[in-house]
């Protein structure tokens, strides 16, 4: 038998993910989020910030990072630096400050153009999943595994699926825009 919810499930993954990419975008405001795609190398692997120290934003404008072991700030450090969220740690110890400085309107302008481009890979990876569906509903077809009419009924279930998710990263896409614009 067809399984449409495997393909829900794919598709809700794909705007899991898009969603967590959106969260790490740098939008003028402190948030912890940015910081979940940076990876430091640290004990012979690759590690999230979060895993090594404490985040914390005490103002609107500046993350703390409380690292634990003492070895790892020049590495976090080197990290951050590294990173392409444009940020100029600051070290104090074990604790690394990050202020985060306003967006000029030209960096805004850059970063609306990344979020429509981050919309449109998703919304091709939703589609895509689309296709895998059709193109397994249409194997099962040939090989008698499901009627005509089911095909049809699961065909139009994928793609109420599919219009849901592209409806979804549309409006994420709008809100962070406005998150961007705003600010």
């Amino acid at each position: 038998m067809f399984k449409e919810d495997l393909y829900n499930q794919k598709m809700t993954k794909t705007f899991d993910v898009f969603v967590k990419e959106l969260a790490s975008l740098r939008t003028g405001r402190a948030n912890a989020s940015m910081l979940d795609l940076i990876k430091v190398d640290v004990y012979g692997q690759k590690m999230p910030i979060n895993q090594l120290a404490t985040i914390t934003t005490p103002e609107p404008r500046v993350i703390n990072i409380q690292v634990w072991d003492s070895n790892n700030v020049v590495l976090v450090d080197s990290a951050i630096k590294k990173s392409d969220l444009g940020l100029n740690p600051q070290i104090d110890g074990q604790l690394v400050r990050l202020p985060i400085p306003d967006l000029s309107e030209e960096r805004r302008m850059e970063i609306k153009k990344i979020i429509k481009t981050m919309g449109e890979k998703c919304k091709v990876s939703i589609r895509n999943i689309r296709r895998e569906g059709n193109d397994d509903l249409k194997k099962k077809l040939k090989i008698k595994e499901i009627s005509e009419d089911d095909e049809k009924k699961f065909e139009k279930l994928i793609q109420s699926y599919t219009d849901n998710f592209v409806k979804k990263i549309e409006d994420k896409v709008s809100i962070k825009e406005k998150e961007i614009m705003t600010i």
